[in-house]
């Protein structure tokens, strides 16, 4: 085939990605579809024929390489490049304001402000990407060092594969910390399917979600309706961020979901 006719065929398959990833986002991420179920059925299915018969054009960030690796024996581990440390907690109105004014005194030049968002009952993970392409997602495990599980976490469809452009440029690496969990939905239809199956129930949507990221075949875990909110950052290169709320703003821009009810 002349080389003008595939130049042609391989504009056309990056036209159709970024069409997916876009109504991806609507759809997943905003919770906003513009098009309807065949119509975006019609746009997959038509990249895929594309790249079935033009292999030599599919790379790791195209939609249709999200769900399908072959089941893994075991996980491998990886470590965090800055560590995963959990986070303390509280029910105290006194221990708040003890926090408060620790804060002040190690900062007494500074006008301190807060963002406040509701913490998600879910397993915290690490992705990792490389200019703009996600390349390993990990579970926070011990806080050094987690699970590898990119494979799982590529099923989830409000993770984006590649991040948008801000300004015409993605930092050359980028860490985002998020929390995945299953929404109570999801997790009533799988207990369901469990009793029907005569498998033990998970207590709750947390357990349901920590079962499903360790489960070695992606295929499966693309079935449990998983979803994340994303709400930091680890090591980064190639951007700087002066303030967590800039951070959040960042991150609606290049295409993930933010929990909506910060501020």
């Amino acid at each position: 085939m002349p080389r003008e006719n595939l130049e042609k065929i391989k504009k056309e398959i990056e036209e159709l990605r970024e069409k997916i990833r876009y109504h991806d986002y609507k759809y997943y991420v905003e919770n906003m579809p513009e098009i309807s179920d065949q119509a975006y059925d019609a746009l997959y299915k038509k990249l895929k024929e594309l790249e079935e018969k033009y292999p030599q054009f599919i790379t790791p960030d195209s939609p249709t390489q999200r769900i399908g690796g072959k089941p893994l024996e075991e996980f491998k581990t990886v470590k965090h490049r800055i560590p995963m440390l959990s986070m303390d907690n509280t029910y105290s109105e006194d221990e708040l304001r003890d926090f408060d004014r620790r804060v002040k005194k190690l900062l007494p030049k500074q006008e301190v402000h807060y963002v406040v968002e509701l913490k998600i009952d879910g397993v915290s993970v690490s992705l990792i990407y490389e200019n703009g392409i996600f390349v390993q997602g990990a579970t926070r495990g011990d806080g050094y060092q987690g699970d590898d599980v990119t494979q799982n976490l590529r099923t989830i469809r409000s993770i984006p594969l590649k991040l948008h452009c801000v300004e015409g440029k993605v930092p050359s690496v980028l860490e985002v910390r998020g929390e995945v969990y299953m929404p109570k939905k999801k997790f009533e239809e799988l207990n369901k399917e469990r009793e029907k199956n005569g498998e033990p129930l998970f207590a709750n949507p947390r357990n349901a979600t920590a079962g499903s990221l360790k489960l070695l075949d992606p295929n499966l875990v693309a079935k449990r309706g998983l979803d994340i909110f994303v709400w930091g950052v680890g090591y980064y290169e190639g951007i700087q961020f002066k303030t967590h709320h800039q951070v959040l703003e960042y991150f609606q821009k290049v295409g993930f979901k933010v929990n909506p009810y910060y501020k």
